[in-house]
């Protein structure tokens, strides 16, 4: 027998009764009052039920049909189709242990002490989404076209001066890719250099992130130490001479600091040159220098064309404006723009031409100088606050490195603080295995507003206390 239908139809409405019945039906199906098998009524009867032509139910079931809902047949009459059973999508939590949990947790916020993201109060967000407004209407009343794989002229050019004037980096237009940011870009330059199953130096400890593109990759992780100085070349050199790359942090390592030395600068570049191999050069805090002047960039010293320069504005502006460039050496310029067209576009224009804007007006100037006026005036208040409670701490680029004694669990602290709304990054899961690891807490300066960092300091030293 054919299942009743308790279909409601609004006459008085704008939707055609025919598709208030296709709706009504699919509603059914797609809830489970109809389940597969279950038989309809004709569209004869189910026209005289509802008080509506004979054609219009008559459409509504061809539309049915055609969606393979139901299936009619002269002999059996017109039943609800089977079909696989598809539950409802929901929303999973990563595997626990994962690296999609660690990132989640690392990335979460907003909160104090969080590490990666510039301070909200002291980015011009009125002024830049007017920019942008502008920028927006100048793509959409443009002709409908393709842009330029490698990004947006004007942007492209805005970077190439910035990065002569503050990192002393000489370079054209044309050797700048834009990107979605720094991990795309990496994830251009690991897919440019091809170098699956070789060998990379990776800083230990070094950004966890990138130490997981790198085996994404498939490349080799050698893990080489870092001192005052930076990484240790020599130390390299000694145990992988035959790598084929080097990832480096050598303006302020992430994440203890430390400025890469002329001297060890001198010998990577000289080793890169004689074995052939590349250099990416993360350039993660850029001109976030909060005592005096940034070091120039490892790329200024390049003469030989071994260093890929990767910046992004994540750290300088927002992250969620998802955009970042490379700077490629001339020899593989070509390479870069071909792999970016078929396999890593750029983001949209109104957000570059929105930035080259901004940075053609100099807002993003005079914005980088008083952001460091402010990160600098919180890094001394987190320092005064810290000083009477901790011996060990150390000013480690845009944070605080507060070190931990040998075998405290600074993973479970950190995790212990997320309900308190602060979110100190744990040292340990930075390095590379847990035998080199070394435990602390590292808060980030940019986080930290001055009005609430006596209280979290507070609320942070208790939860110490009690799990060591």
């Amino acid at each position: 027998m054919a299942k009743p239908l308790n279909l409601k139809l609004d006459r008085s409405a704008r939707t055609p009764l025919t598709e208030q019945i296709r709706k009504g039906i699919t509603s059914a199906i797609e809830s489970g009052v109809l389940a597969p098998g279950a038989r309809l009524p004709s569209w004869l009867d189910l026209a005289a039920q509802l008080g509506v032509a004979r054609g219009t139910v008559r459409s509504a079931y061809e539309k049915l049909s055609a969606a393979q809902l139901i299936v009619a047949s002269r002999a059996t009459g017109t039943h609800v189709a089977h079909r696989p059973s598809i539950p409802a999508r929901q929303e999973e939590a990563p595997d626990p242990g994962s690296f999609m949990e660690m990132y989640q947790e690392l990335t979460a916020g907003p909160a104090i002490f969080q590490m990666g993201v510039p301070a909200h109060e002291t980015f011009p967000a009125k002024l830049f989404a007017r920019i942008r407004t502008r920028s927006f209407r100048r793509e959409m009343s443009a002709p409908p076209m393709y842009p330029d794989a490698r990004g947006e002229l004007e942007l492209r050019r805005e970077i190439a001066a910035y990065l002569a004037l503050t990192r002393g980096i000489e370079c054209t237009p044309s050797q700048i890719i834009i990107t979605g940011g720094f991990s795309s870009g990496l994830g251009l330059a690991l897919r440019v250099l091809g170098l699956e199953q070789k060998k990379v130096w990776m800083e230990d400890p070094g950004f966890p992130f990138t130490r997981h593109g790198l085996e994404l990759a498939k490349l080799s992780i050698v893990p080489i130490p870092v001192d005052a100085d930076g990484i240790d070349v020599s130390y390299g050199i000694k145990h992988a001479p035959d790598a084929a790359l080097v990832v480096v942090t050598p303006g302020q390592q992430a994440p203890l600091g430390s400025t890469l030395s002329l001297a060890r600068r001198s010998h990577l570049l000289d080793w890169a040159a004689q074995e052939k191999a590349w250099v990416i050069e993360d350039d993660y805090l850029s001109e976030l220098q909060l005592k005096g002047r940034a070091t120039p960039a490892l790329a200024s010293l390049d003469r030989v064309g071994r260093v890929i320069h990767i910046g992004s504005f994540s750290k300088t502006l927002t992250p969620a404006l998802r955009l970042g460039f490379v700077v490629a050496p001339a020899s593989l310029a070509p390479r870069f723009a071909e792999v970016a067209a078929c396999l890593a576009p750029p983001p949209g224009p109104s957000v570059q031409l929105a930035t080259a804007e901004f940075m053609r007006d100099g807002h993003y100037m005079r914005h980088l100088r008083r952001t460091k006026r402010v990160y600098a005036a919180q890094g001394d208040a987190l320092l005064k606050c810290l000083r009477p409670r901790a011996k060990d701490i150390v000013i480690a680029g845009l944070a605080v490195l507060l070190r931990l004694p040998d075998g405290a669990p600074d993973l479970s602290l950190a995790r212990e603080t997320l309900s308190f709304g602060l979110s100190p990054t744990p040292l340990s899961l930075w390095y590379a295995s847990a035998a080199s690891a070394r435990p602390g807490l590292l808060l980030g300066i940019a986080t930290s507003p001055q009005r609430r960092i006596e209280a979290s300091c507070d609320r942070l030293f208790g939860i110490i206390d009690r799990l060591t």
